[in-house]
């Protein structure tokens, strides 16, 4: 029997991860699950959201399924480190982020597709008393290991590196900012992991029928690492002769996102704009609550909802929050486990429920959280979950 790492963090994905657990079992999927520390409880008395015994699990098991992580900034954490920690030297990373450079999961895959019947679902007007909803369903294909998220980071960067930036032309209206009032993020993209994305998107589109694949990046003003992307996606384009490539530029993306998001198959983006991406393609397929992810690399992969933690739900009860992100995070699993059957049923029957209308947690409703929603007819985290078995019980 298989084993997965059950890793649910913090806030709701300590609700959320059981449920898509039980929702799977319902479907026929059995497997061993065992727990990794992670999250921020592990940083305030260990140091470290990420402990390495979590590491270790997934270097045994190879598969992880992750609920939500709590994230501050620098000094925001440090303050939250027990008595005992503070002032020895501990920095706070991400231990998503964590994971994906330590395993190098450098492919993030988002599905963005629409549920008839969502309320949440963007709809375009078409005349005066007339809308249509566009059957929007779009996938991201997000660089996950280097980009702005590289971690290649200063404040007051030591003389060698900023010397070596002052070889740099452009770095010479930077001469006279002091060293502590300078900060530097990098840009990095390599082309190895570059081709590797844009080939894994043309064989995805290829795959389930996409007709085109977007290199959504910035090639006009980052003309290095942006051009590379933009470079290398032409360069295995004429791999796939069948498959249009077409390109954008982030920000006027994010301008015409509502204009004709149907059109739009698979999109490749580096680390920060597929993050920025995803979440707008996310929002007109009813938001976050909807919105699954893959982390896959070489031998390890965890799926994830790209929804945060939201501690202020976690203590509620019964819960409020919406559970089929997790859900389709899930479904991601067992497709990378070749469970397709198991995972075309649970989405049949997410379907079905949205559709039917009956059952709808508070944000479906567009409601504002609170313990209230159960008054004006939404329903609970577990009443979603028992509607959707009910369906793949049939």
């Amino acid at each position: 029997m298989r084993t997965i790492v059950s890793l649910p963090g913090d806030g709701i994905g300590k609700v959320v991860l059981p449920e898509a657990i039980r929702l799977m079992e319902a479907a026929g999927f059995e497997a061993n699950y065992v727990h990794g520390d992670i999250g921020w409880e592990y940083w305030q008395t260990e140091g470290n959201a990420l402990p390495q015994r979590t590491i270790d699990l997934l270097e045994e098991h190879k598969i992880g399924l992750f609920g939500a992580i709590t994230s501050k900034p620098k000094d925001a954490a440090a303050k939250e480190l027990a008595p005992e920690l503070q002032d020895k030297g501990y920095v706070y990373f991400s231990p998503i982020v964590g994971l994906r450079q330590h395993f190098n999961l450098d492919l993030c895959i988002r599905p963005c597709k629409a549920f008839q019947g969502n309320p949440l679902n963007f709809i375009r007007r078409k005349g005066e008393n007339d809308f249509e909803e566009p059957p929007v369903d779009t996938v991201i294909f997000r660089q996950n290991t280097e980009g702005l998220y590289g971690g290649v980071e200063w404040t007051n960067p030591p003389k060698q590196v900023r010397d070596a930036l002052e070889t740099h032309p452009k770095m010479a209206r930077f001469k006279n900012v002091a060293g502590e009032d300078l900060a530097i993020s990098t840009r990095i993209v390599t082309r190895p992991a570059t081709q590797r994305i844009m080939r894994a998107a043309f064989e995805y589109a290829k795959k389930f029928g996409y007709k085109n694949v977007t290199v959504c990046e910035k090639p006009n003003v980052l003309r290095e690492t942006s051009g590379m992307m933009v470079q290398e996606a032409r360069k295995v384009k004429e791999e796939y002769p069948d498959i249009d490539l077409w390109e954008t530029n982030i920000d006027a993306q994010m301008m015409w996102l509502t204009k004709n998001p149907e059109d739009y198959g698979v999109i490749v983006a580096e680390n920060m704009f597929g993050d920025i991406i995803s979440d707008g393609f996310a929002g007109l397929v009813g938001g976050l609550g909807f919105a699954c992810s893959a982390n896959i690399g070489d031998e390890v992969a965890v799926f994830e909802p790209t929804h945060g933690s939201a501690p202020k739900y976690e203590e509620l009860d019964p819960s409020i929050v919406n559970p089929i992100a997790m859900f389709l995070s899930a479904c991601m699993m067992l497709d990378h486990l070749g469970e397709t059957e198991k995972s075309d049923r649970i989405r049949k029957a997410i379907s079905e429920v949205i559709s039917e209308g009956k059952v709808r947690t508070y944000d479906m409703m567009k409601l504002r959280g609170g313990p209230d929603v159960f008054e004006k007819g939404a329903c609970a985290t577990q009443e979603m979950t028992d509607a959707v078995i009910s369906k793949v019980r049939g």
